[in-house]
């Protein structure tokens, strides 16, 4: 009885560990994952940041993805609006979702979005190119952090995924791809 409750257990915990993964991931900012903000930021400082934007494609998605603006500098706390710019190359309908992080990673329990693409799936038709948003803002508790403090740049780095793969990278445990795994993506 007891070797059954504690298989079962262990099932249990083996299902549940990436989503408590995940979770751990999303309110620490481990492996430079990213906030989710309800609110702008009260506080804007003089300091400024540079903001490095990066794109990738998986292999497999017939996508050229791309930051509409390379670089953005932005003071500490202003909320800013940002565009990635999504074309399908293939002749079908196709639909992604991106995986993001942020480098260096300790940067990633300051970064806060209000808005994200990356929120939800996205389609495009054949040929059909869209303009997404990223609304963000860096928060002003990162000057008080003696490592993530003396930042004066942060690369936002999204990868994008045809949706079943991407369920397929999600089960797996570990970070999302880091910009330089875009291998075989365009963009960056």
């Amino acid at each position: 009885m007891w070797c059954a409750a504690i298989a079962a257990g262990m099932l249990g915990l083996a299902y549940a560990a990436v989503p408590l993964y995940s979770l751990f991931c999303q309110v620490t900012g481990y492996a430079g994952t990213t906030q989710r903000a309800g609110k702008p930021s009260d506080t804007v400082l003089d300091r400024a940041v540079t903001i490095r934007f990066d794109a990738n494609v998986a292999p497999g998605l017939g996508w050229s993805f791309r930051p509409v603006q390379r670089t953005i500098d932005v003071r500490i706390g202003e909320n800013t609006l940002a565009f990635y710019r999504a074309e399908n190359t293939s002749g079908l309908a196709i639909t992604g979702t991106a995986t993001f992080n942020v480098t260096p990673e300790i940067a990633g329990s300051y970064f806060n979005k209000l808005e994200c693409f990356c929120f939800q799936e996205q389609r495009l038709e054949p040929g059909q190119s869209i303009e997404m948003p990223v609304s963000f803002f860096v928060d002003p508790a990162i000057v008080d952090d003696k490592s993530a403090g003396r930042l004066s740049q942060i690369t936002l780095s999204y990868t994008f995924y045809p949706v079943e793969e991407a369920r397929a990278v999600a089960a797996r445990p570990g970070p999302a791809p880091a910009a330089a795994a875009g291998a075989g993506g365009k963009g960056s």
